[in-house]
């Protein structure tokens, strides 16, 4: 039974407080990330005393700005291992939060439309298969079967030889996964402030001793960055750099249809990935713009080469109307594999670079991250995924499975 002040309104399922003076822990940003690691610190490590501070609303960034794909069908052993950990988490998180966020395991499909596909697709099966991740490679035909709707002709622009398909994979709706996430971090006493924007940090020497925000200053023996594609300007505000760039990655919904696509599918080739949500909306999602930016609206000319891959696989989307189109906001590394570890300064934690697996990631990246600041060392699954590969050279080059942003 939960002992701090209950919400002034019985329909809200989390308090806003004010913030305190200080807290054993900060997380900085209140998305998914943000949440899970909180989630995990209080769940895992007995950390109460903690705030997650988001400069807007919870989970209005990255959260709300994907297109809610989960899978764990990566080529290296290290992202295999945190990915596959992840979609096991998945599993069981709606009984452990007591929460339906709708989790949906109704597969994923890669296609391949060249012979390179071909053999780089049957590779990764491959590999995921000797890592414990379901995997199956399908001929077109099998494809039409399991998704009737796509065009396997062969005289199109970029025919379907064939695709990886992980029949555990699927979508989850991201603000009822943030809601889960807030309301049981709450429950366990976790300050979670809103329209609180981090502004710099005080040090101690090489040691964070505070953070400084819009609602005043607050001590911190730890800090966490979960800030995704704002990571880098919150690195460089703490003295140091991060090797991430960011890019605003497009997506967009149609109206309501009755049920028409059972699946989700995935083109890496001809960037574009579409599933259909629980409501009936069609959920796209297609490439970054080339250039740096923090817009979270999308490009004409990027959706126009989505609307045309999308029609092309799928000709009865000709009759669909796009509802709407928003872009998130990606921080990508130079090998398509997230940090999460250490930084040069000292009790301060770094979790980013995520590029578009962030949602995919979130239960995993929580509980690693977590360990990480309460034990200040990596847990085994995300050792490989330090700062330092960039200097030793040990990367984790995903960037044939880290989907077609990459």
């Amino acid at each position: 039974m939960s002992t701090h002040q209950l919400p002034e309104h019985p329909d809200f399922l989390w308090r806003n407080p004010e913030p305190k003076s200080s807290y054993d822990a900060v997380v900085v940003g209140g998305g998914g990330h943000g949440l899970a690691t909180a989630y995990f610190l209080a769940k895992n490590h007995g950390m109460t005393n903690i705030a997650v501070l988001e400069k807007g609303w919870l989970a209005g960034g990255n959260m709300a700005r994907n297109t809610t794909i989960i899978r764990s069908n990566y080529l290296w052993d290290e992202s295999a291992a945190i990915y596959e950990h992840a979609l096991k988490l998945w599993e069981i998180l709606p009984e452990e939060l007591e929460y339906d966020f709708l989790f949906s395991q109704r597969g994923v499909m890669n296609l391949a439309h060249t012979l390179g596909d071909v053999r780089e697709s049957m590779r990764r099966v491959g590999a995921n298969k000797l890592n414990g991740v379901d995997a199956e490679w399908l001929d077109p035909k099998q494809v039409k079967e399991l998704c009737p709707i796509l065009n396997i002709s062969d005289d199109i622009r970029y025919p379907v030889m064939g695709a990886t398909y992980q029949p555990r994979a699927g979508i989850a709706k991201h603000d009822h996964v943030a809601w889960a996430f807030a309301r049981k971090c709450d429950e366990m006493g976790v300050d979670i402030i809103q329209n609180c924007e981090v502004t710099g940090f005080l040090k101690d020497g090489n040691k964070v001793v505070g953070v400084k925000t819009t609602r005043g200053t607050i001590n911190t023996e730890k800090v966490g960055l979960c800030a995704a594609g704002h990571s880098s300007v919150l690195a460089e505000m703490a003295g140091f750099q991060l090797p991430i760039q960011s890019h605003p990655l497009q997506a967009l919904v149609s109206e309501l249809h009755e049920p028409v696509h059972p699946t989700v599918v995935m083109s890496n080739h001809v960037h574009v990935y579409v599933s259909q949500a629980h409501k009936g909306e069609l959920v796209m999602g297609a490439g970054i713009d080339s250039y740096n930016g923090y817009g979270q609206r999308g490009s004409f000319h990027v959706i126009e080469q989505q609307m045309a891959a999308a029609v092309e696989l799928f000709p009865i989307f000709a009759r669909a109307h796009v509802l709407r189109t928003w872009g998130g906001i990606v921080d990508t590394t130079l090998d398509a594999s997230p940090i999460v570890g250490t930084t040069p300064v000292d009790n301060m934690f770094v979790n980013c670079g995520w590029g578009t697996g962030g949602f995919k990631g979130t239960p995993a990246a929580g509980m690693t991250f977590a360990h990480t600041i309460a034990t200040g060392a990596p847990h085994k699954l995300n050792q490989p995924f330090s700062l330092e590969r960039f200097e030793t050279g040990a990367l984790i080059d995903e960037h044939g499975a880290a989907a077609v942003a990459h």
